[in-house]
């Protein structure tokens, strides 16, 4: 008699190794081909146009994270939290813009800072700052939006990080900051990486195993990179073509604050992935968003992403995490404001 729980246990087994991003593309493409067949060609012929418009800003990203993980360049950032608290903070801030780790591989690095008694101040503008930016998003923003984006973004970023920590250094002593974290903080992260304590060498080619953590690390990234930003145009393609330019145009665009408070608002809870954002909110702009409201969008979507809040949440106590989005919500709207005056 064939054993009838084999198949219970095979599902979530087959479920977890699916490529969900994979598959969410194949069901998007098949729902255009059920209800607009013509559209499906001219569709994917435009994602593909569009991914190979940035794929040279990819490659440059891929080519970057692999040097910094196999030059072991992350040991930059051991002296950061070290000194005055306001330097630690604009430190944290300037690391966390810069640096290449992504969201999940900051929680162990961040745990050890936490234990080893760095003050929540300059962990909180490394936090706010770290999920914003790094090499490979500014390479791709400026490729999908615009240089001068890209740079508002890193600058924003780091304002944001010193902003948060300024704040959290302040109250210091109220309720909400005092005894923040939680009794066993989680330490493990999602992401692959290199360990801490590789030593700095810039001529990684040099030895083997740098050679390997590069071709490994690259591969990784264009891959994560690719099928992120393939799946962001094809959105972007059906956000132009079935999404009316004046219904965005009236939501989120023109001037004013409203727009911008509304581009955050909306930019928290709504966002997938900080690569994935940037086409769409390219699509966006072309039917009217307003550059503020792009600016905030990016801003409260990247602190509150799915992996970025993970970080924070598996290390410190709700309180501090409700602190944590506010202080993303208050900057975003302020960035999407300056920034909607200089644009």
């Amino acid at each position: 008699m064939a054993d009838q729980t084999l198949a219970p246990r095979l599902l979530p087994q087959i479920w977890g190794r699916v490529d969900k991003v994979a598959v969410t593309f194949v069901l998007i493409v098949a729902v255009l081909a059920v209800f607009d067949r013509p559209a499906v060609v001219p569709t994917l012929q435009e994602t593909m146009d569009q991914f190979g418009s940035t794929l040279p800003f990819i490659l440059f990203a891929v080519v970057a994270i692999g040097v910094m993980k196999a030059s072991g360049s992350e040991r930059l950032l051991d002296g950061a939290f070290a000194g005055r608290e306001m330097r630690m903070i604009v430190v944290g801030a300037l690391a966390g813009g810069l640096s290449p780790f992504c969201s999940c591989e900051v929680i162990p690095f961040v745990a050890a800072l936490l234990a080893a008694g760095a003050p929540l101040s300059a962990v909180m503008a490394f936090w706010l700052a770290s999920p914003l930016m790094d090499p490979a998003m500014f390479a791709i923003t400026a490729g999908g939006i615009g240089f001068d984006f890209a740079v508002a973004k890193t600058v924003a970023a780091v304002a944001l990080g010193i902003f948060g920590g300024s704040m959290v250094k302040l109250f210091a002593k109220s309720p909400v900051f005092a005894d923040p974290l939680r009794a066993q903080p989680a330490i493990s992260g999602c992401c692959s990486s290199t360990s801490r304590k590789t030593t700095l060498n810039w001529r990684f080619w040099q030895e083997a195993e740098r050679r390997r953590t590069f071709a490994q690390v690259a591969w990784e990234n264009l891959v994560f990179l690719g099928k992120w930003l393939i799946f962001a145009y094809l959105l972007q393609s059906l956000l132009i073509a079935y999404v009316p330019a004046a219904l965005i145009a009236q939501v989120v665009g023109g001037e004013g604050v409203v727009p911008i408070i509304i581009g955050a608002l909306v930019g928290a809870p709504a966002y997938l992935n900080g690569y994935a954002a940037v086409p769409l909110i390219a699509g966006l702009m072309e039917q009217g968003m307003s550059p503020g409201a792009a600016m905030s969008f990016v801003i409260a979507g990247g602190v509150s992403s799915i992996p970025a809040a993970v970080a924070v949440w598996a290390l410190v106590k709700p309180r501090v995490f409700v602190a944590y989005l506010g202080l993303a919500l208050v900057g975003a709207i302020v960035a999407g404001i300056v920034w909607g005056l200089i644009a």
